[in-house]
């Protein structure tokens, strides 16, 4: 497939980065929306697939045509600009403050739950037929999911939101190297296959993603689970939320600008240094 080289996707990442903070309020919205709603929908799609046939590899393998679809339609993810942004705001990016970073994360998580939760209640009612029924199968799958991520961590204390803090963690990192995976391939097809491998990692090891969380609970509320949105928050949401942000940038982002963009000279070992009063580069060993 066509391929990038390093320094050159870095410094699309942090182009991409800065274009988020300069982009309109009404399409951060859209966007945000729109992959909100479209994240949400895989994941119906996935656990349908994975209750009907009993397989969740199966589940997991096909979860990841969502995320590429929103993807290529350029809709943004809290996830996505947890890793970008921060870049344009460390490569001093002129207009680009922390207050505009805040501003961009704000408008994107609002808009990420509006899409998810919108999709939450259209489920929950077709699969209810106007709430006239129990929902079947699939409704109490994610009923169970949503109370076994919240009352199942709350039961271990900190130990338990520490847990989730750290699959939140692991599920961006996977994720963002899908972002950045896509972002190093030029033609769609290289930019699918990228995107495909770490999304079914993070599915089907049950890492915690935001944007799918902010549909699987409100579902598994309006569905009957046995749980407040309080707890949804403090014992899902917010541990999630901050171990994807740490998992997107610290795991992601800045290991690849450090070392890409921001990159340290050469090494110049005595032994084969230049003789004085020459310049060629071609007599310097670079160090391992």
């Amino acid at each position: 497939m066509s391929y990038l080289e390093p320094t050159e996707f870095v410094s699309k990442m942090v182009d991409q980065g800065e274009s988020k903070v300069y982009m309109s309020t009404k399409d951060t919205l859209i966007r945000a929306f729109m992959a909100g709603a479209i994240l949400a929908l895989a994941a119906v799609f996935a656990v349908t697939v994975a209750t009907q046939t009993g397989s969740p590899l199966l589940g997991a393998l096909l979860f990841p045509v969502g995320f590429i679809m929103l993807y290529l339609m350029k809709f943004d993810l809290l996830t996505g600009v947890f890793t970008l942004v921060p870049l344009a705001l460390i490569d001093r990016r002129p207009g680009v403050t922390l207050g505009q970073l805040l501003r961009n994360w704000g408008l994107v998580f609002i808009g990420n739950f509006a899409g998810a939760l919108s999709v939450a209640f259209m489920m929950s009612f077709i699969l209810t037929y106007g709430y006239n029924t129990d929902g079947g199968a699939i409704a109490e799958k994610v009923s169970h999911i949503g109370e076994s991520r919240t009352l199942g961590y709350m039961a271990h204390g900190v130990d338990g939101w520490f847990t989730i803090f750290i699959r939140g963690m692991l599920c961006n990192w996977m994720v963002s190297m899908g972002v950045v995976g896509a972002m190093i391939s030029t033609s769609a097809t290289g930019k699918m296959a990228a995107m495909w491998m770490p999304i079914m990692l993070f599915f089907f090891m049950g890492f915690e993603h935001s944007i799918v969380n902010m549909f699987l609970f409100p579902f598994s509320m309006i569905m009957g689970g046995n749980f407040t949105f309080m707890q949804y928050i403090v014992w899902n949401e917010l541990p999630t939320v901050l171990g994807n942000l740490v998992g997107g940038f610290v795991l992601v982002g800045l290991p690849l600008y450090y070392t890409h963009v921001r990159t340290s000279p050469q090494r110049m070992l005595k032994e084969n240094a230049a003789p004085q009063g020459t310049t060629d580069k071609a007599s310097i060993r670079v160090g391992a």
